[in-house]
């Protein structure tokens, strides 16, 4: 007797990125009408429209690549520990950043956050590519957004150090 359907996996693993997002939203929501909306900020910050589909987006390509990468190698074992590990500390680190940021109100200990959130989730995609290759492409979208999310993090921290 199947415990387990056979695409529980796929959408468990594709899901699991929305719940750090769906837990960081209630802080963000309670931030950006008064903290976040007095920052100043560059002209090129994309409207907090934006964040959410975005993120949405990103965490649904991301957790179904997790998925493939499991999938590929067998499940939990010996062989996932390094790119599943590496996996699981970029999304701990991303899902950290919105109680640092937003939180706390730490912008530079939220860019130190970021930069390692990036390098962490670029060694992710080095340790995919080998494994499986659409895994790996599923994340570059993800990086090139940490990039400009690290970018406008240190304009949001360098433009406003001296704000009280």
């Amino acid at each position: 007797m199947e415990v387990v359907p056979a695409w529980a996996p796929a959408v468990g693993f594709t899901l699991l990125p929305h719940a750090g997002g769906f837990l960081g939203s209630k802080i963000t929501k309670k931030e950006i009408p008064v903290w976040y909306e007095s920052l100043q900020k560059p002209s090129w910050c994309p409207p907090n429209w934006v964040f959410a589909p975005v993120w949405g987006t990103l965490y649904t390509s991301i957790g179904y690549g997790s998925y493939l990468v499991w999938k590929e190698l067998g499940g939990f074992n010996e062989k996932s520990v390094v790119p599943l590990g590496l996996y699981a500390g970029q999304l701990a680190l991303n899902w950290a950043w919105t109680p640092i940021f937003f939180g706390a109100h730490k912008m530079g200990w939220g860019l130190v956050t970021l930069l390692l959130t990036t390098g962490t989730a670029t060694a992710t995609t080095a340790s995919w590519y080998n494994i499986n290759k659409t895994a790996a492409f599923l994340m570059i979208p993800y990086l090139a957004w940490l990039t400009m999310a690290s970018a406008l993090n240190y304009r949001i921290w360098n433009d406003n150090r001296n704000k009280k």
